[in-house]
């Protein structure tokens, strides 16, 4: 008897970060874009790494119960200062603390993926820890930064692919695009185990 061939599962980003958009597009796949509609507030006492985990594997989880026949991607960054979150600051004020906080201090950014197909059961989490050392920064180099790049959708205030990466001495990482927003390796890997075709 004649099989028709599987057609593959589409592909979903749970995301509406413009900076993960513009990574998944690296990977030269077709895929969709949905809000995913996830309470982003630490519960008590909550690590950075866990609040980081939870969320990216809440947000696949969110959009995989609309697209149940897709392969979801969910991700989530959480700076991590001393064991302390820091998320979008959203103002200039709050990104002018963040980065007086920041400043000579050696920040965690943890950044999870999780990847969620709903009809299939398959699900995976993962997470990739970028060091970030910055450099002892005036007040007068933390306003030009500001008002220059206005990162205030950012966790942590700072763009490391823009200006940001002035601020900076180091950066320590296995999975380079994740301080970015989306750990390519790693997401790249759990697709690839969820089925899809890369590259």
């Amino acid at each position: 008897m004649h099989q028709s061939p599987t057609l593959p599962r589409p592909l979903v980003l749970g995301s509406t970060s413009p900076y993960r958009r513009e990574l998944l597009s690296r990977l030269n796949i077709a895929f969709d874009v949905a809000a995913p509609h996830v309470d982003e507030t630490p519960q008590a006492n909550e690590a950075p790494r866990a609040l980081a985990l939870r969320l990216a594997l809440a947000k696949a989880q969110a959009v995989a119960l609309l697209h149940p026949q897709a392969i979801v991607i969910g991700s989530d960054q959480v700076a991590d200062l001393a064991g302390e979150p820091l998320g979008k600051p959203g103002t200039h004020e709050k990104a002018t603390l963040q980065l007086q906080a920041m400043s000579g201090q050696t920040v965690v950014f943890q950044t999870a993926v999780a990847v969620v197909c709903a009809s299939s059961g398959f699900q995976q989490v993962d997470l990739a820890a970028v060091e970030v050392k910055f450099r002892t920064l005036d007040p007068d180099e933390i306003e030009r930064y500001l008002q220059a790049e206005k990162p205030y959708d950012c966790a942590g205030s700072a763009k490391s692919e823009g200006l940001g990466i002035s601020l900076l001495d180091a950066i320590v990482s296995d999975d380079p695009t994740a301080l970015i927003g989306l750990p390519l390796i790693r997401t790249c890997r759990m697709l690839r185990a969820a089925g899809l075709v890369l590259p």
